[in-house]
């Protein structure tokens, strides 16, 4: 889905024990470094999640792009951690849009902070 989608240059699920937040890097064709943290919860992620993301999305990572997808969306707390931290969050009706066959960064121009 995700190479298809964004046109990428490279991609590799990196999730599971040790993954230090990243389930997904990528790059795009321009060299753009895309890290993205899923979370498949039953109630919305919160600012404790954002915040332990955001420790290695660009320092252990060296992310261009940090990105969280929250299945349940996001409290109102991570929202505002994300926008100060430039992190981008995807919730399950951007992720449904993405998955249908829109440009990620389509997707992510109108969802960059999104509760």
């Amino acid at each position: 889905m995700l190479a298809a989608q964004l046109t990428l240059r490279l991609a590799r699920r990196v999730g599971g024990a040790g993954d230090l937040g990243a389930d997904v890097v990528a790059w795009d064709l321009s060299g753009v470094k895309i890290v993205l943290q899923c979370k498949q919860y039953a109630r919305p992620v919160g600012s404790t999640e954002t915040q332990t993301f955001n420790g290695t999305a660009r320092p252990e990572h060296g992310a261009d792009t940090a990105i969280i997808v929250g299945l349940s969306g996001f409290t109102s707390p991570a929202s505002h951690f994300a926008a100060r931290h430039n992190i981008t969050l995807i919730g399950r009706e951007a992720l449904e849009t993405w998955a249908a066959g829109e440009h990620l960064y389509s997707v992510i121009a109108g969802e960059r902070f999104a509760a």
